[in-house]
C-alpha cells in the first residue's frame, strides 16, 4: 500500500464526517438511546453509552438532548424504538463493505441499502458474508510526527494489544473494545491526542483501488453514509485516486 494512503483515507473520513454535522446529532441521539436501552442509563456501567456521550460532547451536543435520549432509551420517556441492523456486501473491485444501521423500519432500511449498493456497482450479500474480514476493536490514530515511543509506552501499559507505525508516519493503537476507555485515559494522561479515537470494525486486509474503481467506491460509500438509518460504514477499500 502506498505510504500516503492510510493517512489520506483517515483525513477523508474525518472531512466527510465534518461535512455531515447536521446528521451527526441525529445519529448520536439514536446511538445514545439504543446504548441506554441495551446497557442501562449509567455510563460508568455502560461503556457503549459512555463512548456515545463522549462523542456527543465532542460534537457540542446540548446536555438536554443527551439526557433526553438516555431517558428514552431507559424507558423514562416515550419515543421511537430503534433496533440494530447490519448489512454486508461487496463494492467495486471486490472490496468488502459493512453498514451498521439503527432503524425503526427494517423493510425500508434494507431497501435503501440495497439500492445504494446496486446503483453504485456493488452487491448486497448475506449476513456474515464479509464480517469475518474485519476485527472489532478500539482504534486510536495519531498524525505523522507523533512520538512512537511515547505512544507505545502509554498504550501498552494501559492494556493495548498493538501499536503500529505506518509507512506514512501515522501511528495506530489497537485494543479490545472493552479496554477502549482505559487506553484512552492513559493516552490523555500522557498528553497524547489522537486524530481519531473510536471502537470500529478494522479490516484485516485492505484492497487498494485506483482510478475509476476508486471513484465508484467513493460514490458507493458516500451513498451509504448519506442514508438516514446508517450509523457507520466500514470497508476494506483503500482509495488512492478518488
Amino acid at each position: 500500500m502506498a505510504g500516503h494512503s492510510k493517512w489520506a483515507n483517515i483525513k477523508h473520513r474525518k472531512a466527510a464526517a465534518d461535512a455531515k454535522k447536521g446528521k451527526v446529532f441525529t445519529r448520536l441521539i439514536k446511538e445514545i438511546t439504543v446504548a441506554a436501552r441495551m446497557g442501562g442509563a449509567d455510563p460508568d456501567m455502560n461503556p457503549r453509552l459512555r463512548l456515545a456521550m463522549d462523542k456527543g460532547r465532542e460534537a457540542n451536543m446540548a446536555k438536554d438532548s443527551v439526557q433526553n435520549a438516555i431517558k428514552r432509551g431507559s424507558g423514562q420517556l416515550e419515543g421511537v424504538s430503534y433496533e440494530e441492523a447490519r448489512y454486508e456486501g461487496y463494492g467495486p473491485g471486490g472490496a468488502a463493505v459493512i453498514v451498521d444501521c439503527l432503524t425503526d423500519n427494517r423493510t425500508r432500511t434494507v431497501a435503501e441499502v440495497r439500492h445504494a449498493f446496486t446503483k453504485n456497482g456493488g452487491n448486497l450479500g448475506s449476513d456474515g458474508s464479509v464480517s469475518y474480514l474485519f476485527k472489532h476493536c478500539g482504534q486510536f490514530v495519531f498524525a505523522p510526527g507523533a512520538s512512537e515511543e511515547k505512544v507505545m509506552d502509554a498504550a501498552l501499559e494501559a492494556g493495548a494489544e498493538d501499536v503500529v507505525a505506518n509507512d506514512d508516519g501515522s501511528i495506530e493503537v489497537l485494543c479490545a473494545p472493552n479496554d477502549f476507555h482505559a487506553v484512552q485515559a492513559a493516552l490523555q494522561k500522557a498528553g497524547l491526542k489522537p486524530e481519531l479515537a473510536e471502537v470500529t470494525m478494522k479490516p484485516l486486509n485492505e484492497v487498494v483501488l485506483a482510478g475509476g474503481e476508486a471513484q465508484r467506491m467513493r460514490s458507493l460509500l458516500d451513498a451509504l453514509e448519506s442514508l438516514d438509518d446508517a450509523q457507520d460504514v466500514y470497508t476494506t477499500a483503500v482509495l488512492e485516486d478518488a
